[in-house]
C-alpha cells in the first residue's frame, strides 16, 4: 500500500482531459477518447452499462448515449485525488455530471429539466493513458429526478452530495507521504474493525454503536450513500439507516476482511479491493466486486433470496480532526437489485405506463 505519488502535471492533465471528454461536442468525443484511453482499455460501468473493452466500445456504450441525452453536459468534481496501489497508478474522483435531460437515456424518459448524475470514478493510468476505468454512475438517482421511483422509500436523505467540509477536495498537489499513509491506515483499521466485530452482539443497534468502529468516526460524521439508501449523519444515523439493515440482510458477507476460508471463491470472482490509496487527508478503497455475500435477509424491500450476491462499491473518505469525518459510497444498486430478481427498469416502465 503506497500513498499518493502521481505528480501535479499528471493530475492536471487527466483533470482537464476528463473535463474535455464531458464538455466536448459529441462528434469530437471519439478523438478525445483516443487521446486519453489505451486502445484496449477496460471500461466498467454501472448496470446496465457493465463492462466493455476498447475505445470504440467506450464511446458507443457510455459516451455517445450520454451526450445525446444531455447535450450540454458538464462535469463538477467534488473530489479529485490520486495515488498508487500494488504497483498501479490511479486517479479517483467523486462529483456530478450536470445537464438538461433532453432525450431518453437508458430508456429513462427525458424530463427536459436540469439533472445531476452522481459519479464515483477510478481510472488506472499507465504510460500516459487510462487502461482501466471504473465508473459507478448513479442511474437510479436519474430515475428519481425524472419523476420515477421504482424502490421502497429511502431510509436516508436523497439528493446531491456535498464536497469535503474543508472545501479542498480537488488535489493537484500530492499529499505528504506520512499524512497519506496515516489516512489510509485509519481507513483500513476502521474497515478491519467491521470484520473483527461480527458476532451476534454486533447485530443490534446498541452493539453497532458501541463497537470498536466508534473510535474512528467523527461525532459529526456524514455518510453519503447512493440513491435507494440516501445520506445519513452521525454514527447513530449510519447504524439506523444503513449499517444495521445491511448486516441483517447479509450476516454472512465475505468482504475484504472476512475472506479467510473463501480465497478460491474470491479468486474466481476476481473479488477484493483493486485500489487502496491515501492522498493527504483523503483515502479511497474499491472493488469490482468488493463484497460477496449470501442474501439472507430483507434489503431494500426485497426478501431473502439465499443467492450469492456481488456488490460493486467504492468508498471515499475525508479525515478531519484526527477522525473519519465524511464517507462517500457509490454502490451499483440497480445491479444489486437485479441479482435479487428485481428489474428496476421494468418497475420504472410499469410506473410510467400507468
Amino acid at each position: 500500500m503506497i500513498g499518493s505519488v502521481l505528480d501535479q502535471a499528471i493530475r492536471s492533465k487527466f483533470y482537464h482531459l476528463l473535463q474535455d471528454l464531458t464538455e466536448s461536442a459529441s462528434t469530437d468525443s471519439p478523438s478525445v477518447i483516443k487521446s486519453m484511453f489505451a486502445t484496449d482499455c477496460e471500461w466498467r460501468g454501472s448496470y446496465p452499462l457493465n463492462e466493455v473493452v476498447g475505445q470504440d466500445a467506450i464511446y458507443e456504450t457510455a459516451w455517445q448515449p450520454l451526450k445525446k441525452s444531455f447535450p450540454d453536459l458538464e462535469r463538477r468534481d467534488l473530489i479529485f485525488m490520486a495515488g498508487s496501489y500494488d504497483g498501479r497508478d490511479y486517479i479517483a474522483t467523486v462529483g456530478h455530471y450536470c445537464g438538461n435531460f433532453e432525450q431518453d437515456w437508458l430508456t429513462i424518459p427525458a424530463s427536459g429539466k436540469p439533472t445531476y448524475i452522481r459519479y464515483g470514478e477510478i481510472h488506472q493510468i499507465k504510460d500516459g493513458k487510462i487502461v482501466q476505468s471504473n465508473c459507478l454512475w448513479d442511474i437510479l438517482d436519474v430515475m428519481r429526478q425524472a419523476g420515477f421511483w421504482p424502490m421502497p422509500p429511502s431510509s436516508g436523505e436523497e439528493g446531491r452530495w456535498a464536497g469535503p467540509i474543508t472545501g479542498d477536495g480537488i488535489r493537484f498537489t500530492p499529499g505528504g507521504k506520512d499524512l497519506s499513509a496515516a489516512s489510509l491506515e485509519q481507513t483500513l483499521l476502521m474497515q478491519k474493525s467491521l470484520g473483527d466485530n461480527n458476532g451476534p452482539e454486533h447485530f443490534t443497534r446498541e452493539g453497532l454503536i458501541n463497537m470498536e468502529q466508534k473510535k474512528y468516526w467523527h461525532p459529526k460524521m456524514m455518510w453519503y450513500g447512493p440513491s435507494g439508501i440516501g445520506t445519513t449523519r452521525s454514527l447513530a444515523g449510519f447504524v439506523d439507516y444503513h449499517q444495521l439493515p445491511f448486516r441483517l440482510a447479509f450476516p454472512n458477507r465475505m468482504s475484504s476482511s472476512l475472506w479467510e476460508g473463501h480465497e478460491d471463491l474470491m479468486k474466481e470472482l476476481n473479488a477484493g479491493h483493486y485500489i487502496r490509496v491515501g492522498d493527504g487527508t483523503l483515502s479511497v478503497t474499491g472493488g469490482w466486486p468488493s463484497v460477496v455475500s449470501p442474501h439472507d435477509g430483507e434489503f431494500l424491500g426485497s426478501g431473502a433470496t439465499g443467492k450469492l450476491l456481488q456488490m460493486r462499491v467504492m468508498d471515499f473518505y475525508h479525515h478531519h480532526e484526527g477522525l473519519i469525518r465524511e464517507n462517500w459510497v457509490p454502490i451499483d444498486i440497480i445491479f444489486l437489485m437485479k441479482q435479487m430478481g428485481v428489474d428496476v427498469f421494468q418497475r420504472m416502465h410499469n410506473e410510467w405506463i400507468r
